[in-house]
């Protein structure tokens, strides 16, 4: 309809005797301005559209300044990393406007401006930090933080001057426990970037220095067969797993990582691990390669608990649990598989199998809290720092351990059961020794089973 109107004056100008040619012209014209004059309310003008972004960026930053003990850490970084893209892709747009005669005066857009003291100052100062602060902010309590820096003071005091104890461990656990970059964490503690990288692995040497002792397979057998006793799995010395951790580009191949092997107990602790093996290797070649492996085999000083002696008169020696991607070995039962998939289980294979299912769940269990509670680890990792990983894994299993120890555990609805799929079934030689202490097991476990 609008475009009917518009043509009406031309018509009757050519009915009164003018040029139709000119009249069309005149006509086109009125429809080109009205075009013109609808486009230009809907322009909208790029140094107006920088000054809208730039005040409400100002604006986030100032909440954020003002707030950033009241929100949670993974706030306070989600937010911060949005602010600087936002910072970054308006200075980019700013760059690209061509230069005004009256430049519109542009608010500030630095985010993350220092405060008067630094976060953790305020953060120490502060009458509301109780406990379930320093849960969301380093995922231990205070009191835990305490004696965790007074294990620690004596190394750390003499290994880094410009940074004090405490405030290296607290930033040290927040980068592990948020995985939160150098930058970030250097803000929040009023350090430089370097500072607080050299605090961190500083930190992690500490922790592997003072409280390897933590890692008890060579020190606690009694108590942890006695716990494994209790879940009907006589002599059992611990279960044993793989977990990748992920490495960015092709060093270690397409998809590649670096593997970690541990023996966990039966509360979830790790009571030995081995950390740095390239996904290209064969579980059992990482297996025969670890220091668990030669502590059995080579210079025995594991596993050398007298046998445990069955209702049945079978003797059961101290044995450990694995996955079906290790050989099954005589102190190493892994579980009854079947090449052929018509085959079906025996009643009392199919006994052992689901007792040993479900003692492999401490092993994703403690592997899911470790990531839950230091998600440094489960970030993927540069090239460059691969040589580092391993080191910081061991340090996030004794901090793990540690707080086990101190009645802490991971928030149970972060933990995600890790259950590392894909790796292959052992398919080499078996020992025959083996196969006649897993069935003697298996069938103890079947009778057990029908007694209940």
């Amino acid at each position: 309809m609008a475009h009917s109107d518009q043509q009406r004056p031309s018509t009757a100008a050519c009915g009164s005797g003018g040029n139709n040619n000119g009249n069309s012209s005149t006509g086109r014209t009125a429809t080109k301005r009205k075009a013109n004059k609808s486009g230009s309310a809907n322009y909208l003008d790029p140094q107006k559209l920088a000054a809208t972004i730039s005040s409400v960026t100002s604006t986030a930053c100032s909440f954020l300044r003002q707030n950033d003990l009241v929100l949670l850490p993974s706030q306070t970084l989600l937010l911060e990393s949005l602010l600087s893209s936002t910072s970054l892709s308006l200075t980019r747009l700013l760059s690209l406007l061509p230069k005004s005669s009256d430049p519109l005066s542009l608010s500030p857009t630095s985010p993350l401006l220092p405060q008067p003291q630094c976060w953790f100052h305020r953060f120490l100062s502060s009458a509301s930090a109780d406990d379930s602060m320093w849960f969301d902010a380093f995922h231990m309590s205070r009191l835990s933080f305490t004696h965790l820096l007074n294990l620690l003071s004596a190394s750390l005091g003499s290994a880094i001057s410009k940074i004090s104890p405490d405030y290296a461990l607290a930033a040290s656990l927040f980068r592990l426990a948020h995985g939160a970059s150098y930058k970030a964490v250097a803000r929040r503690f009023g350090i430089e970037s370097s500072v607080a990288c050299r605090a961190f692995y500083v930190v992690c040497k500490a922790i592997n220095e003072n409280l390897g002792h933590l890692f008890e397979a060579r020190t606690a057998s009694e108590r942890i067969s006695v716990g494994f006793g209790w879940k009907s799995l006589p002599n059992c010395f611990g279960v044993l797993g793989l977990a990748r951790f992920r490495i960015e580009g092709e060093l270690l191949g397409k998809n590649g990582c670096l593997m970690f092997q541990a023996l966990v107990d039966y509360e979830g602790k790790f009571l030995d691990v081995s950390a740095g093996w390239p996904s290209t290797m064969k579980p059992e070649s990482i297996l025969y390669q670890s220091k668990l492996y030669s502590g059995v085999e080579e210079s025995p000083e594991l596993l050398q608990g007298p046998s445990y002696k069955l209702s049945d008169g079978s003797l059961i020696p101290p044995y450990i649990l694995g996955d079906s991607c290790f050989p099954l070995l005589p102190w190493l039962l892994t579980p009854y598989n079947r090449l052929n998939e018509e085959d079906s289980f025996s009643s009392v294979e199919r006994a052992f199998n689901s007792a040993h299912d479900q003692a492999m769940g401490s092993v994703g269990s403690a592997f899911g809290r470790l990531l839950a509670r230091w998600q440094l680890l489960s970030k993927q990792w540069k090239e460059e720092c691969v040589e580092y990983l391993p080191f910081v894994i061991v340090t996030g299993c004794l901090l793990h351990n540690f707080l086990i120890k101190r009645g802490e555990s991971a928030a149970e609805e972060f933990v995600e059961h890790i259950n590392e799929e894909g790796l292959p079934v052992y398919e080499g030689v078996v020992d025959e020794g083996a196969l006649r202490i897993r069935d003697a097991l298996a069938l103890h476990m079947s009778r057990v089973n029908i007694e209940r």
